[in-house]
């Protein structure tokens, strides 16, 4: 293909952003329903269990599925699941059952691991080789944005319709009158996902009749077991693993959980408390602009450990400080996450060669960390009673991702 399709590249381009919005939006859904039904932190995790576990379900059958049809195939699945997914929050505000939810996040994430496996190299694709890098960060670009969109619909739509009775308050309620009040919260959970299916509806129609590039994962087929084998065998791929999974699980552990610090700590509501979560996602934002920038005078492996060693210096500030300090280091510590994913990503991709493929779906199984590490942090934070001492969690997690960083640079040297 010798030129990138303008409108093609606009939807898919689109698509970055909605997965963006669903991710963060979904994040504050830990804070909601634990005050809508009155949950432990251990309970609320269990939003990114299904979350990021369908991430992880899904990952090698999206690239064999892609490998089979072309990529349009890829999105059009991905984006009807994700439709699915969430139109099922209408359902289950009127069943009220938490599970429920759980079971139409599963499937909407389901859909949003498709996109994910799709889009990218779907967009690689989508011209000619000498700009593929640079498209892809321009598509790239957009999923902050939508990080942060997803925030602002939560805050507005979803946080600030919660009723202000507390757990105790809920607990001395008539069974009926509780059932009013959470019956009009999941109406307000479920209106902003509902609204998202009804403009990715409209969007899955364009891309099925819009004329898209007929661009195919083509190649020699995967051989899963050889693939597997090789991929065992090379110690930075495996490393990078390794690392994706920590990376995920401290940045879902940060983010799930910041609205609850900041609520303890500065004494503030669900919707006030969100105003700082969209804050660290802007300061998220800027910041992978600066480290791209960064990466022309500094090597990605030094500048990924780099970061992750201020990571943990602000984690351990959440932990041992409080107050407005406290709530500032949580904050900054999304400043230090902003490269990690692509960098990683990037890191453990590089050599792969014809095991690209299945390499890279090993990379976005490694999202389950989010789903793992997020249960984990919960259950700290009920057993110790402290949302604060829980964020040890994201402190080791960051430690790992310091010494992923060092041996990626002792590899370079090596080399």
């Amino acid at each position: 293909m010798t030129k990138t399709p303008l409108l093609p590249f606009i939807l898919v381009t689109s698509l970055f952003l909605m997965w963006g919005l669903a991710n963060n939006m979904t994040d504050t859904l830990l804070a909601a329903f634990k005050k809508i039904m009155s949950m432990t932190d251990f309970q609320t995790s269990w939003i990114q269990v299904a979350f990021y576990g369908s991430y992880f379900c899904l990952a090698i059958p999206a690239a064999l599925f892609i490998k089979r049809f072309t990529y349009k195939a890829g999105v059009l699945l991905g984006l009807g699941l994700f439709i699915i997914g969430a139109v099922l929050f209408y359902p289950a505000s009127k069943t009220m059952l938490y599970g429920h939810f759980l079971a139409a996040l599963f499937i909407l994430a389901g859909g949003l691991s498709i996109l994910e496996t799709t889009a990218n190299p779907y967009i690689l694709a989508m011209g000619p080789q000498e700009s593929a890098t640079r498209r892809l960060n321009l598509a790239q670009s957009f999923n902050p944005i939508g990080s942060i969109i997803g925030v602002i619909l939560s805050k507005f739509f979803i946080l600030s319709n919660l009723n202000t009775a507390d757990a105790s308050a809920r607990a001395s309620m008539s069974s009926a009158d509780l059932q009013l009040v959470q019956s009009e919260e999941l109406s307000a959970v479920m209106g902003p996902y509902v609204g998202v299916a009804g403009f990715l509806a409209a969007l899955w129609i364009t891309i099925m009749v819009v004329r898209m590039p007929r661009a195919s994962d083509v190649g020699s087929d995967i051989q899963i077991g050889a693939a597997l084998r090789r991929l065992l065998s090379s110690k930075h791929y495996v490393l990078g693993v390794v690392a994706q999974f920590f990376y995920v699980g401290a940045q879902i552990c940060v983010w799930s959980f910041t609205i609850r610090y900041v609520m303890q700590e500065l004494g503030l509501n669900e919707d006030d408390a969100a105003t700082y979560y969209l804050t660290a996602l802007v300061l998220f934002t800027l910041s992978r602009f600066i480290c791209t920038w960064l990466m022309k005078f500094v090597a990605p492996g030094k500048l990924l450990t780099i970061m992750a060693l201020m990571a943990m210096l602000f984690t351990a500030i959440v932990i041992v400080g409080g107050g407005m300090v406290g709530v500032v280091a949580l904050v900054s510590i999304s400043g230090c996450m902003s490269l990690m994913f692509p960098t990683i990503f990037g890191l453990a991709s590089a050599g792969l060669e014809g095991d690209r493929k299945i390499g890279g779906s090993g990379l976005i199984m490694a999202i389950l960390g989010g789903a793992v590490l997020t249960m984990i942090m919960g259950q700290v934070s009920d057993a110790s009673g402290s949302i604060k001492l829980a964020f040890i969690v994201p402190l080791l997690c960051f430690l790992i991702i310091t010494f992923y960083g060092y041996q990626t640079q002792r590899i370079q040297v090596q080399r």
